[in-house]
């Protein structure tokens, strides 16, 4: 994976000099298509039914989150919704239209575990 490196300030303290730190280098996008593309070549489906799964589960996945539940992703992890919004004075106060809905992904041990031996190089 490559990196570069960003010189960042400590917003909490403007005074203190600033530090590198390790930012990822994105390198490109991989979409269905390609996820489809790859697995199909490692079973017996065809891409194009590979590619209607994947986006069908993409379709459905906001269903079950806005259900309240988590959806367990096998080995991948866990997926569900959070919610945030501002407090009030008294439950009579508070208003539904400032609840935001976050994503959060939980990754199993066995998908870190795939990600333990990353090797990581520096571009300028």
């Amino acid at each position: 994976m490559k990196f570069k490196l960003i010189e960042k300030g400590n917003p909490n303290q403007p005074a203190a000099p600033k530090k590198w730190y390790p930012s990822a280098v994105n390198a490109g996008k991989f979409t269905i298509r390609d996820f489809a593309k790859e697995i199909a070549g490692r079973s017996s489906l065809t891409r194009g039914d590979i590619e209607n799964v994947l986006t069908n589960f993409i379709e459905e996945l906001p269903t079950f989150l806005k259900l309240g539940m988590s959806v367990q992703l096998g080995d991948l992890g866990t997926i569900r919704l959070n919610i945030t919004g501002e407090g009030a004075a008294t439950p009579a106060d508070f208003k539904t239209e400032t609840i935001a809905a976050k994503v959060i992904f939980t990754p199993s041990v066995e998908f870190k575990n795939g990600l333990a031996d990353i090797h990581y190089e520096q571009t300028s």
